[in-house]
C-alpha cells in the first residue's frame, strides 16, 4: 500500500513514519512518497527517516519528490500536512495581527484567516489534482486550519477527504488518566469544531464518570486543561473545552501575553526550525538525535503564552506525550484500508449530526470508521452558548471559503469582521491590508 505525504518535509513526518514502523500486518504501507517544494527540507527528512528504519524489517520503502503529480499516481492514501507560506507566514501573521490588538494565532482569529485565506487556493489544486490522478486515494488532512481546509477539499473529493486533529485526542486522553480510566476504553462525548470543541461526556462501560471529575477540586486542577482554564470556569460550563478555547474565554490575557513575549510562538518555531535544517544540512549531524532533541523543546514550550495568561507553570511530564495526530492518522488508515472497524474524532461532514449547521459543514465529532470511510455519530444538542460560537466560526469559515472562490475583497473583510475575536470593521480592513501587503499569495483578493 502506498501512503503519500504532502509537505514530507514537514518536521513531524517522522513521527508518522515512527507509527508506520511499528505496523507489521497484512495490508500495511510498503512505500512512502514524500512531496515538499523544499528539496533542502526533504532531504534532511530523508535522513532521519533513514536512520529509523535502521534494522526494522520490511520498513516501508522511501522516497521523494518535489513534482506533485508524480507524488500522487498510484497513492493509496494521501496525508495533507502542508504550510502556505511556511513558518515564516505564520510569523507575519501573528504580528500584523497584534500590532491591531488582536489575535493572531495560526488557526484562531485573524491569523488563522489570514492562512486560511492564503492555503484554500493551494488545497483547491492539490483536490483537484488528487481527484485526476488519484480518484481512489483516500485523503487525511493535518493541513491547518483543519475544519476549514477540510472542507474545502470536500467539495471536491466528497467524504474521500477526512480531517484529524491530536488535541481532541490529548484531552480525553488525560481525563481518562485523572479519572483511572484507559483511554482506549472510553467513549469520549466530543462535539464542535476544530480548535472549537467540548468534552461533554467520559463513559466507562456505558457509564458517565466526568460528573466525578466535576466533585473533586484536586482532580478537576490536576491536569493541563484545568489548570488552564481554573476549576471554577470548568464547573460553570460543566464540560472540559478544547485547549484552544483557551483564546476566546481569556482573550484579553491570551493577547496580552503575546504581545509582551519576547517571541510570538510563529517567530520562536521559524527560528527554531531553520536551526534544525541548518544543522541538518551538515553531513555529521546525527539525525534522529538532532531531530527528537529540538521536538523535546517544541512540545515543552507548547502554548507557553497561554500558560503564562493564565498564571501557571511548565507542562507536566505525562502531557509532554505527542497528542498521537499520526496515531490517529494509521489508525484511520488501518480501519479504511482492512475494515478494522475503530471509534475516532475526526473532522468530516456534518450530514444531520448537529443541527444547527447544514450537511456540508465540516465538524468535529466521534466516528465510527469502517471500510466505507468515517460516520459521525449522533450527538447530543450543543448548548446555546457552544450554538454562538460553533455558528459564528463556521459563518467565518464559509466567508473565507467563498473569498477564495470569487477572489472578493469585500468578501475578504467580511471574513475577518465576523470573526467573535476581531472587534471592528475597521480593523478587518487594516488587517487584510496588513496581510495582502505582506502574503503574495494573497495578491488573488483584488475584486
Amino acid at each position: 500500500m502506498k501512503l503519500t505525504i504532502l509537505g514530507g518535509g514537514g518536521f513531524r513526518v517522522p513521527l508518522v513514519y515512527g507509527a508506520l514502523l511499528g505496523d507489521h500486518a497484512e495490508g500495511r504501507v510498503t512505500h512512502v512518497t514524500l512531496f515538499d517544494l523544499d528539496a533542502g527540507r526533504l532531504s534532511a527528512i530523508e535522513r532521519v527517516l533513514g536512520e529509523q528504519g535502521e534494522g526494522v524489517p520490511d520498513a516501508p520503502v522511501v522516497r521523494a519528490t518535489t513534482d506533485l503529480d508524480e507524488a500522487l499516481r498510484g497513492a493509496d492514501f494521501v496525508f495533507s500536512a502542508i504550510r502556505v507560506g511556511g513558518l515564516a507566514g505564520r510569523a507575519a501573521d501573528e504580528r500584523i495581527a497584534l500590532a491591531e490588538g488582536v489575535l493572531g494565532q495560526e488557526t484562531v482569529g485573524a491569523g488563522g484567516i489570514a492562512y486560511g485565506l492564503r492555503t484554500l487556493p493551494v488545497v483547491t489544486h492539490i483536490a483537484h489534482r488528487i481527484a485526476e490522478l488519484a480518484p481512489d486515494a483516500w485523503v487525511i488532512n493535518f493541513t491547518n486550519p483543519a475544519g476549514m481546509v477540510t472542507e474545502a477539499m470536500s467539495r471536491i473529493l466528497g467524504d474521500r477527504v477526512i480531517g484529524i486533529c491530536d488535541s481532541p485526542v490529548g484531552l480525553g486522553r488525560r481525563v481518562a488518566r485523572v479519572l483511572g480510566a484507559r483511554p482506549d476504553e472510553a467513549w469520549i462525548d466530543y462535539v464542535g469544531l476544530n480548535h472549537l470543541g467540548w468534552l461533554r461526556g467520559l463513559k466507562v462501560g456505558g457509564h458517565d464518570v466526568l460528573p466525578r471529575l466535576f466533585e473533586d477540586d484536586a482532580l478537576l486542577g490536576s491536569f493541563e486543561e484545568g489548570r488552564l482554564f481554573g476549576t471554577e470556569w470548568l464547573r460553570s460550563l460543566g464540560a472540559i473545552p478544547n485547549e484552544y478555547l483557551h483564546y476566546y474565554y481569556f482573550n484579553r490575557e491570551a493577547v496580552r501575553a503575546y504581545r509582551e513575549a519576547e517571541k510570538t510562538r510563529g517567530a520562536y518555531l521559524l527560528d527554531q526550525q531553520a536551526g534544525f535544517y541548518e544543522e541538518m544540512g551538515k553531513p555529521d549531524t546525527p539525525p534522529l538525535g538532532t531531530w527528537h532533541r529540538v521536538l523535546a523543546d517544541r512540545e515543552a514550550t507548547y502554548m507557553a503564552h497561554n500558560r503564562e495568561a493564565a498564571g501557571v507553570g511548565e507542562r507536566d511530564e505525562e502531557d509532554l506525550e505527542s497528542g498521537g495526530y499520526e496515531k490517529v492518522a494509521l489508525a484511520l488508515m488501518r480501519a479504511i484500508a482492512r475494515n478494522e472497524r475503530a471509534t475516532l474524532i475526526l473532522n468530516v461532514r456534518n450530514r444531520h449530526t448537529l443541527s444547527v449547521l447544514d450537511a456540508d459543514a465540516v465538524i468535529e465529532v466521534p466516528c465510527l470508521v469502517d471500510a466505507a470511510g468515517a460516520h459521525p455519530v449522533s450527538v447530543d444538542p450543543l448548548p446555546y452558548h457552544a450554538v454562538g460560537l460553533v455558528t459564528a466560526v463556521k459563518a467565518v469559515e464559509r466567508e473565507a471559503l467563498a473569498a477564495a472562490e470569487s477572489g472578493s475583497r469585500a468578501t475578504a473583510v467580511k471574513a475577518f469582521a465576523l470573526h467573535p475575536l476581531v472587534d471592528s470593521v475597521a480593523v478587518a480592513r487594516r488587517l487584510l491590508d496588513g496581510y495582502t501587503a505582506e502574503h503574495a499569495g494573497l495578491a488573488y483578493l483584488r475584486r
